[in-house]
């Protein structure tokens, strides 16, 4: 589809480019020719008129002599004529078959955002009906399971209604997380955008996650810098606590994670260092891609979740001009870093 869209966006690009080339060189081979016209006519006349005002040597032949010189004017005439005709349609030659090459290399440039695009939404798609599918097919074998029995009792059906309320949450929180990915790229986004203390969005989010951080007992170390930045005071703290939750989620009991915040040139650096099972090299370059999930060492972690939300993350960083990246250290944690514009 791609590929003859990306012909005819050439084909455009030629003609446009033809077009104008041909007039351009319609206007050339006139001008050239009604200048070659009036300068051979002056020399007519300015010759002419020698002849005349030289009866001596030219009596009775001045007749002849400008006959002579119209024929050679005309000949004269017609051989710039052809000469530059011959030159422009070399130069159209090149022209087109260079335009055709740029054309075709321009409309793959120009095609290229779309077609990723375009194939982004497709694998989105693709993507979300999987984890769509999970859950539903889920509640669909436990209910025809219960279904086919002939004596079901209460407390199956609590255990029943549980597990269905289980995936029903899971769904939930997808297409909450779906929302606020949509909702992260809305171009409007960045309206609500003042002057922020960092350190007070990160202590808000450690706050936020606390109770699920001492049922592991794991305990948090800060090194909290004060340092301010032009940012969404909500979204940012969206940002710490998908990161926070993640390092809790991989973390080992009773282990420690590190929140740092400090100067870093023109930048504040936010640094989240955990011990837990690390993320793997190969996982690091798609580690921010929308349901994406490490290897199968992260994934058996139980409440795993849809890949979704440091893609999140790093589209909030994004909106407020910093970035995000993660350096990993196998079976030794990892430490994702934040840099941040200051204000």
């Amino acid at each position: 589809m791609f590929h003859n869209a990306r012909i005819k966006l050439t084909f455009w690009y030629l003609l446009i480019i033809m077009t104008v080339s041909v007039a351009f060189s319609a206007v050339i081979l006139s001008f050239t020719t009604r200048e070659v016209h009036r300068f051979a006519l002056e020399q007519r006349r300015s010759i002419q008129q020698r002849l005349e005002n030289d009866e001596f040597f030219f009596k009775n032949r001045p007749r002849a002599m400008v006959h002579i010189i119209e024929i050679e004017d005309d000949e004269l005439i017609k051989e710039v004529q052809s000469r530059t005709l011959f030159s422009l349609s070399i130069v159209n030659g090149i022209i087109l078959v260079v335009a055709g090459g740029l054309g075709y290399v321009l409309a793959g440039k120009t095609l290229r955002p779309i077609k990723e695009m375009v194939d982004e939404q497709n694998r989105f798609i693709s993507d979300a009906s999987h984890e769509l599918k999970t859950p539903l097919t889920s509640l669909k074998t436990t209910f025809e399971v219960f279904l086919r029995g002939k004596h079901q009792k209460i407390h199956e059906a609590q255990t029943l209604i549980q597990e269905s309320i289980l995936d029903v949450n899971k769904l939930q929180h997808l297409s909450e997380s779906l929302l606020s990915l949509a909702q992260f790229q809305a171009p409007n986004g960045r309206k609500a955008f003042a002057q922020v203390k960092i350190k007070n969005t990160i202590v808000s989010a450690i706050k936020q996650v606390k109770i699920l951080a001492e049922s592991k007992k794991i305990v948090f170390h800060k090194n909290l810098a004060d340092l301010s930045t032009l940012a969404d005071q909500y979204r940012l703290e969206e940002v710490w606590l998908i990161l926070l939750d993640n390092a809790i989620k991989y973390s080992p009991e009773k282990s420690t994670i590190t929140i740092s915040l400090q100067k870093s040139r023109a930048c504040a650096e936010i640094r989240i260092e955990d011990q837990g099972i690390g993320i793997s090299k190969n996982d690091v370059a798609h580690i921010f891609d929308r349901f994406y999930r490490a290897d199968s060492a992260r994934c058996n972690q139980k409440n795993n979740g849809f890949g979704l939300g440091l893609a999140i993350a790093k589209k909030i960083v994004e909106d407020h001009h910093g970035t995000i990246h993660v350096e990993p250290a196998e079976k030794n944690g990892s430490t994702f870093i934040v840099k941040l514009p200051l204000k």
